[in-house]
C-alpha cells in the first residue's frame, strides 16, 4: 500500500493511502470530535460532528468518511467548524429529552462531554420535548428513547460483532427511532443474546443496564 502526504492544521503527515482524514488526524494526535464513530465498527458519517474544511472544497466534509488525497490541506478547528459543531450538539439536546441531572449516564456521557468541548452552556434553539417511550421489557437492560441520538452504534455492534441483528432504524423524519426486531418490545426479541455490547457502545443513557449480573 502506498503512502499519501497531506497537511492537517499545519502538520505535515504521511499516512497510508485509503486512510480517512479522521484516522490520519488521530494518528497525529489532532483531536476531532465524533459521536457515531466507534473503533471496530463500520463508518456511517451520521453525526456530522467530525466535519473539517478541505482547501478547494466549498462545503465542510465529514472526516470519518473522507479519504485522504495527496497534497490535501485540512483545517479542523476554524470558527466556522466550531459553530457547526456547537449547533449540532444543541440540536441533539433540543430534539430529545436530555436532562443530565436525572440521567443514568450523568458524568459518563459522550454527549455531555461534547457539550463542554464545544462550549455549549445553554441552547439557542427551542426545546421540543417529544413524547418518547422507555422500554423496560428486557430482563437485564433498558432502552430510553428520550436519550437516543441515532448514532446507530448499537445497530452496528449487534450486526457486525455479535451477529444477532436485534436492532435497526425504523420510521422516518422526526419519528425516526431505533427499533428492536420488527418494532417489538426488546424483551420479546428472541435473537437477543443478552451480551450487553449495545449497552457498552451507547454514547448516552439511551441503553442502560438495569441490574448487575
Amino acid at each position: 500500500m502506498g503512502v499519501c502526504t497531506l497537511r492537517i492544521d499545519g502538520h505535515d503527515l504521511a499516512v497510508a493511502q485509503g486512510s480517512t482524514v479522521l484516522a490520519a488526524a488521530r494518528e497525529a494526535g489532532i483531536p476531532i470530535p465524533t459521536l457515531c464513530q466507534q473503533e471496530g465498527l463500520s463508518t456511517v458519517g451520521a453525526c456530522r460532528l467530525c466535519v473539517v474544511e478541505i482547501e478547494g472544497m466549498e462545503r465542510p466534509l465529514a472526516a470519518c468518511v473522507t479519504a485522504v488525497a495527496e497534497g490535501m490541506q485540512v483545517h479542523t478547528s476554524s470558527p466556522r467548524l466550531r459553530e457547526i459543531r456547537r449547533t449540532v450538539v444543541e440540536m441533539l439536546f433540543t430534539e430529545g429529552n436530555h436532562v443530565c441531572a436525572v440521567c443514568v449516564a450523568n458524568g459518563a456521557c459522550e454527549l455531555q462531554d461534547l457539550a463542554v468541548q464545544v462550549g455549549m452552556d445553554h441552547s439557542r434553539l427551542p426545546y421540543r420535548f417529544p413524547s418518547r417511550s422507555v422500554d423496560l421489557s428486557h430482563p437485564r437492560f433498558g432502552m430510553d428513547h428520550n436519550r437516543c441520538v441515532l448514532c446507530t452504534r448499537c445497530v452496528r455492534v449487534c450486526a457486525e460483532v455479535e451477529g444477532a441483528h436485534v436492532w435497526d432504524v425504523g420510521w422516518r423524519g422526526e419519528h425516526c427511532r431505533i427499533i428492536a426486531g420488527l418494532d417489538q418490545p426488546w424483551g420479546a426479541v428472541s435473537a437477543c443474546t443478552h451480551c450487553g455490547k449495545c449497552v457498552n457502545v451507547c454514547p448516552t443513557g439511551a441503553l442502560f443496564q438495569r441490574w448487575e449480573p
